[in-house]
């Protein structure tokens, strides 16, 4: 779906020109001579095949630009494995397929004897890169050689962030790497997955021409159905006045999904200037795209090259500036694997390491408390926690709010610990809630910050956890999404406490995107709409096998459920205390259940009462 026709020479000039002095030096490719032409046939693919993008690669620091062409030159491979004319639908699929496996095989052996993933590679060991988020894309690109049909925007953008977003996000992550972070604030975090959308649209309306000639129409019937006519015109290769219509609505809309002027405040100013840059180098596409007319279903439209060179000259000259101001961390060149088999290093930038140490039990009370004897018919299932009170426990001491944070976390675990030592089987801690983005910007990316910490480095990682979270990926920082899941992804086979971290989760949330989740199954004839029931339901929850909530337990002297698993709690026992959570410890946790033991559950039946002689009435008088 990238234009695959020859730079012209007015191309070639508006690029950038990379000094062969400043190609990857042996500092950084080493004496490998198959390395170093790898990395020169990426940068020549990415040339050829997408002039902008090499462009806005040159504006990288030169000691990024060799990944910048390998990531690009890799996604561009795959891509064209699965849009090639040369094989049918499975043809193309088994190799998108193919060139998966293999590049498992290559980061396991630290090489390849392919020179776009011997490049891709050398990048994901050179700087740390986690490429595992690349799978789903490419299983999202192999299965678009069965074609793509969207019923609506919310499905196309769907498509966007499974196939095209972690491409992306390994950019962003490579400048992080390097210490120059490109990561939007958390206020700006729909931004950043709108201008994405933008840049994936911009390419479908550039495309137009060569996709239709394929069979392929990559928008969505919502967009279609909005110009009676214009489908049967495109597919036709006719230019009607509802083909201009739907071209016209949709180039609109991807120049207000690139337009985003506050989107990198807060960004290292070189990142800023490649994300700023590339905003423009889209909508000086668009304009392309608008102009075109007819002939854009005939040929891929460009901007002039007097625009494009207004756009990258200050560019060039802005990066120059930024990078000379910014000592960049570079990581020593990775040592080459004496053999090529799998080691826990190489294994970790495609999927997660097989634990390799020991689990550790939890460590002792520092009072030495040991936690009470409870009947297997008195313990409770599942224990759920509201954790309220971080705030106002700092504010009575003098401290700031997120110090009152920092302080929760440790209560977090000693809550594990007793819930290990115990025998409890799940746990689910109320960490943010989807109310709680109302609070002061600071406050949240202080619990965000200290969350992924916690899940990067806490003690918890190294006992029997089997850790899950439940919530909304929407608004929360990408960094602490892929920390969530690599958790998920990592402990999965443990078999002690199942813990659940609710973040960034609303009970009427949860239950709206079941209700949404059964309607498109009913929709697809999966479930019959008339025969739908509660097991029905609880089969589309997020964790349909999260048993219900068997004691429901709030700190911090409030006496509400605040939107908390609404659910899975509809028979909880309720248990409140005045104490704020900071001062809790795994003795609390035990109280709680003890108190839980005492209680007598129905369940809606009547209480049982022992019998007794009926009374015997007596004559009135």
């Amino acid at each position: 779906m990238r234009p695959s026709s020859q730079p012209t020479p007015a191309d070639r000039d508006a690029a950038p020109r990379a000094r062969r002095s400043r190609f990857p030096a042996r500092s950084r490719t080493g004496e490998d001579p198959a390395l170093r032409a790898a990395y020169r046939l990426c940068r020549r693919t990415t040339r050829r095949h997408d002039p902008a993008i090499h462009a806005l690669v040159q504006l990288m620091p030169a000691v990024l630009r060799p990944a910048g062409w390998a990531l690009w030159a890799a996604a561009n491979a795959v891509d064209d494995l699965a849009d090639g004319p040369d094989a049918d639908a499975a043809g193309r699929a088994a190799r998108v397929a193919a060139w998966t496996e293999a590049l498992r095989g290559d980061l396991a052996a630290g090489t390849s004897t392919d020179p776009v993933r011997h490049a891709l590679v050398d990048t994901a060991l050179r700087w740390r890169l986690d490429l595992s988020g690349l799978r789903g894309a490419m299983a999202a690109t192999r299965d678009d050689t069965r074609g793509r049909h969207f019923a609506d925007w919310a499905e196309w953008r769907a498509w966007c962030t499974e196939e095209i977003a972690p491409w992306v996000d390994q950019v962003r992550h490579l400048f992080e790497q390097a210490g120059a972070p490109m990561t939007p604030r958390l206020d700006r975090q729909h931004d950043y997955r709108r201008f994405i959308d933008g840049a994936q649209l911009t390419d479908v309306l550039t495309d137009l021409g060569a996709d239709l000639a394929e069979g392929r129409l990559l928008l969505p019937r919502e967009a279609l159905d909005a110009c009676p006519g214009a489908e049967d015109a495109l597919r036709q290769g006719r230019w009607s006045p509802a083909a201009a219509a739907l071209v016209g609505t949709v180039t609109d809309l991807a120049r207000r999904w690139v337009t985003r002027p506050a989107l990198t405040r807060g960004m290292h100013p070189g990142a800023a200037t490649v994300l700023d840059t590339s905003a423009r180098l889209l909508r000086a596409q668009l304009d392309a795209v608008d102009a075109a007319g007819p002939a854009l279903l005939e040929r891929a439209p460009r901007p002039s090259l007097p625009t494009r060179v207004r756009i990258l000259a200050p560019a060039r000259l802005r990066a120059r500036l930024a990078w000379s101001l910014t000592p960049l961390t570079v990581p020593a060149a990775p040592p080459a694997p004496p053999v090529p088999r799998r080691t826990p290093a190489t294994a970790r930038a495609w999927e997660p390491a097989a634990e390799d140490t020991a689990l550790r039990t939890p460590p002792p009370h520092p009072e030495g408390a040991r936690p009470p004897r409870i009947a297997a018919d008195r313990m409770p299932t599942h224990v759920a926690i509201i954790m309220d009170g971080n705030g106002r426990w700092a504010e009575q001491r003098g401290l700031p709010r997120s110090a009152g944070h920092r302080a929760g976390n440790v209560a977090a675990r000693e809550m594990v610990y007793g819930a290990l030592e115990i025998g409890l089987r799940h746990l689910t801690l109320y960490a943010f809630s989807t109310e709680n983005w109302q609070r002061d910007t600071e406050e949240i990316a202080a619990v965000l910050e200290a969350t992924r910490r916690e899940l990067d480095e806490g003690p918890v990682r190294d006992l029997d956890v089997r850790q899950r979270w439940s919530g909304n990926s929407g608004k929360l920082p990408e960094e602490l999404v892929r920390s969530l899941l690599r958790e998920e992804r990592r402990t999965r086979a443990r078999t002690g406490l199942t813990l659940t971290v609710c973040l960034n989760y609303g009970g009427r949330d949860e239950i709206t995107r079941t209700a949404a989740a059964l309607a498109r199954a009913a929709r697809a004839g999966d479930v019959d709409p008339d025969l739908i029931g509660e097991d029905d339901f609880a089969r589309h929850l997020p964790h349909p096998d999260m048993p219900d909530v068997d004691l429901l337990w709030r700190t911090g002297d409030e006496q509400r459920t605040s939107n908390f698993l609404p659910w899975q709690a509809t028979y909880a026992e309720l248990y409140f205390t005045p104490g704020h959570w900071p001062d809790a410890d795994r003795r609390d946790l035990w109280q709680a259940i003890t108190a839980y033991g005492r209680r007598r559950r129905r369940h809606g039946a009547a209480p049982l009462v022992s019998p007794r002689k009926p009374a015997v009435p007596t004559r009135p008088e």
